[in-house]
């Protein structure tokens, strides 16, 4: 073959690859493959076998490297795609939808992939993906001396070519034939988490996915790190440090929440505003220490009493406010008589071995009786308490004003 012929087919060759969007080191092992192919026909034209057959192998050796190349890429497409969806998100469970998305394309034959989260010592369930794309499917609780918490002791990869015949599954009953990977998620010596891939066949899971599944988790770790210190101060911003209720700041965004809720579906609300009769003397005898542990151990026992749809959370001080969704005047004088009963039904032994003995009074408003917007709720509610704390303590009064007809609501059957 003419140099000149070939030098224009590697030129037209070369310009092909450039428009198809191929790396430079792609292009430059695509056009070898074609320049030792061009060569080993000519030789072959020529009569020369052996020649060619030199080449042919030649061309073997080329395909290889291409191939691992392509491997590589992949590989590097893969993880900065990795990359942008672990980053895009510091909102723990989007990272972990992300992390089980990718996991699960890495493998051949994969079965499904789930995370746990590893924190003082105990797993709690993080995600999880199958094959069939459903996501988060309820999972038996980590055995103690199974997988994953093997794999969270110990900071290790553990694979397990045969689950049938590997001493980690054999208490296991119906136990399914397949193989499967721990793969702990550790920042630095840490270990945050746990992620478990299977797979419906047994045997040795190759290098490559092993390789990426270690990168991948390299990089899960990290993020799910990140994220779960963004929940945690999160948290703690609309948290009351004392005693772990909701505070201020989330009780003003729920009450507007709220308030934009009835509007748009036409119910009432009830707001209950409550102080602890005789709070200060606890303090003033015992420290503020103590207070804070009576504090604590007082909301959070009325706490125990409120509806999962109610809020409950700390105003300031010794007060508490909650929110009835979607009741009326009667289910709110209800809920006040309950309250007032369980006041009765403290155990709480002070430094002097004195049972505590406290009261509550209460002040109820109720959206639109008495206001339209959170902050309106709040200072008729306030008011009421105000009344009751100075005309008859242990009591819940109704706030005053009537700013919409109740024959107007529709109230909760």
């Amino acid at each position: 073959m003419d140099d000149d012929i070939r030098s224009k087919i590697l030129e037209d060759a070369y310009q092909v690859l450039e428009t198809q969007g191929e790396s430079p080191i792609a292009r430059e092992y695509l056009l070898k493959l074609l320049d030792v192919l061009s060569t080993a026909l000519e030789k072959y034209s020529q009569g020369n076998p052996e020649e060619s057959k030199r080449l042919a192998f030649q061309l073997i050796d080329q395909r290889a490297m291409l191939m691992m190349l392509k491997q590589q890429t992949d590989e590097l497409d893969a993880l900065k795609k990795l990359s942008i969806n672990l980053t895009s998100s510091l909102e723990l469970p989007d990272v972990l939808d992300a992390v089980v998305t990718e996991a699960i394309r890495l493998v051949t034959n994969a079965r499904d992939v789930s995370i746990f989260l590893y924190n003082d010592q105990k797993l709690s369930f993080g995600a999880a993906l199958d094959s069939e794309g459903m996501r988060n499917k309820p999972f038996t609780k980590p055995r103690g001396n199974g997988l994953t918490y093997t794999v969270a002791y110990s900071g290790e990869m553990i694979i397990v070519e045969n689950t049938r015949a590997h001493p980690l599954f054999k208490d296991i009953k119906d136990n399914w034939a397949g193989s499967v990977i721990g793969i702990p998620l550790k920042v630095g010596k840490k270990v945050v988490g746990v992620m478990n891939l299977s797979r419906v066949t047994v045997g040795k899971f190759s290098h490559a996915e092993l390789r990426l599944l270690s990168l991948l988790a390299d990089q899960a770790a990290v993020a799910i790190s990140n994220a779960s210190l963004h929940l945690m101060i999160s948290r703690q911003a609309y948290s009351d440090t004392v005693t772990g209720l909701p505070n201020r700041r989330a009780l003003d965004e729920r009450l507007e929440d709220e308030a934009s809720a009835a509007r748009r579906n036409s119910y009432s609300f009830a707001v209950i505003m409550m102080d602890l009769d005789g709070f200060k003397e606890v303090n003033d005898t015992y420290g503020h220490s103590i207070g804070d542990e009576v504090l604590r151990y007082v909301f959070n026992f009325l706490a125990q009493g409120v509806r999962n749809t109610d809020f409950l959370a700390r105003y300031g001080g010794d007060e508490l406010t909650l929110i009835l969704t979607q009741s009326d005047l009667s289910s709110a004088r209800i809920v006040a008589e309950k309250i007032t009963e369980s006041m009765q039904k403290l155990k709480f032994k002070l430094p002097d071995e004195k049972n505590l003995k406290l009261g509550i009074s209460g002040g109820i408003a109720l959206y639109p009786t008495h206001g339209r917007t959170g902050s309106d709720l709040l200072r008729a509610a306030d008011a009421a308490l105000y009344q009751a704390k100075k005309y008859e303590r242990g009591t819940f009064q109704i706030a005053r004003g009537v700013t919409a007809p109740l024959s107007k609501i529709k109230l909760p059957e």
